[in-house]
């Protein structure tokens, strides 16, 4: 009997990249991706921790950056997925303090939260940077590419 199956996690690219102006459901569709390489890879345990995070950075997009355009990338790396979220507003995200009753600002503290490391890298060229998050494999994983 024959049946078809789906990918397997070496048929995934080690990356994925795209650029959006983000709209009303884009944060949706694009934690919705994610969810979808990570499972094709065979890393549905970080796919949870993995989309709230890029939630996070997404919702920094829409809040601060004038006309919601921005990159975002997922890599496969050793021992780590990887998800950087670009674009051309030169202003740096700021951890906000630690108060609970705040209206906003601890979007990042939450990233901080459920990843393994996160961080932020200013565009060499100036006008701009690249938020990312790491979300550390198990041993157990499937390996990563070879670098």
């Amino acid at each position: 009997m024959n049946h078809a199956t789906g990918p397997r996690a070496a048929d995934v690219e080690t990356r994925y990249r795209a650029e959006f102006a983000l709209g009303e459901h884009s944060v949706r569709h694009l934690r919705r991706i994610l969810r979808l390489y990570l499972e094709r890879a065979g890393l549905s345990e970080v796919a949870d921790a993995a989309e709230l995070a890029v939630s996070e950075l997404l919702a920094n997009v829409i809040r601060h950056v004038p006309g919601r355009r921005c990159g975002i990338c997922f890599l496969l790396l050793p021992g780590v997925v990887r998800v950087e979220v670009s674009d051309r507003c030169p202003r740096l995200p700021v951890p906000a303090g630690r108060d609970v009753l705040a209206e906003g600002g601890r979007g990042l503290l939450l990233v901080e939260a459920v990843t393994d490391r996160w961080g932020v890298a200013p565009c060499p060229t100036g006008g701009g940077k690249t938020v990312w998050f790491e979300c550390a494999l198990s041993p157990g994983a499937p390996p990563g590419p070879r670098p």
